[in-house]
């Protein structure tokens, strides 16, 4: 981890045991002696937006687990062109796969939000696993998550023909999964740029901020700063099959 990514500690809890930010289903809901074990272990950080956690191709040295903001998990072609391959949320522990497997890191992991971080080496990692029968399953849950979320990435890009169907996709799935029912509609707030949208779904900024006015125009959407009102979801269903 770089030193001059990380920002003060003073808001960083004491442990994992009596941590408030951990959550039922999270990779850190384990029994008591697996939460010292970890304790014991890591290094948390606070980190601002824009951090590099690791980097793609670099040699995994642990893994990270959120605890709070949110990640997004990259790869890029020689081109330069990069495609976000999922915005992992507090409670998700990124590096599993290339740790477990001995791999390089498969993906660039980078802060949208700023967020912290609980570290964990390689080598307490793969202690950890062979000790505690928790620290496995949440493991074993997690690449079940990496295994969904590749699985709906795929479904993104190859089951919309269009840029217009990859998107009302996109919307639709992050409605489904951050979304609240209103009277006026389903609000979410997308903290993403359209530069970030596009690589979710392999597109130019330019042709999201375009697609996005259309459904502006055709009162499918509206916008105001990171909220977004979806008000006419079976419109942008119909847009599946373009």
């Amino acid at each position: 981890m770089s030193k001059t990514n990380q920002t003060d500690r003073s808001d960083l809890p004491e442990n994992c045991e009596g941590c408030a930010l951990r959550g039922a289903g999270w990779f850190c809901d384990l029994a008591q002696n697996a939460l010292r074990a970890l304790d014991a272990v890591r290094y948390a950080s606070s980190y601002p937006k824009g951090a590099t956690l690791f980097a793609e191709g670099q040699t995994a040295r642990g893994v990270y687990i959120l605890c709070r903001g949110s990640v997004k998990l990259s790869t890029s072609a020689s081109n330069a062109r990069v495609l976000i391959t999922h915005i992992a949320e507090p409670g998700e522990v990124l590096g599993v796969s290339a740790v477990m497997s001995g791999r390089p890191y498969e993906v660039s992991a980078e802060t949208l939000s700023p967020a912290l971080v609980t570290f964990i080496g390689r080598e307490q990692f793969t202690q950890l696993l062979s000790e505690h029968g928790g620290v496995c399953a949440s493991a074993a849950q997690q690449l079940n998550r990496d295994y969904h979320a590749a699985y709906e990435k795929a479904r993104l890009l190859g089951l919309s023909g269009s840029t217009t169907g990859k998107l009302a996709r996109l919307l639709l799935q992050l409605a489904a999964r951050r979304g609240t029912q209103t009277e006026r509609g389903i609000r979410m707030k997308v903290a993403l740029t359209h530069e970030e949208l596009g690589q979710l779904i392999g597109a130019s900024r330019e042709t999201v901020t375009r697609l996005l006015g259309e459904f502006k125009s055709r009162e499918i959407l509206q916008t105001k700063g990171a909220i977004m009102l979806l008000r006419d979801r079976q419109a942008l269903e119909a847009l599946l099959a373009t």
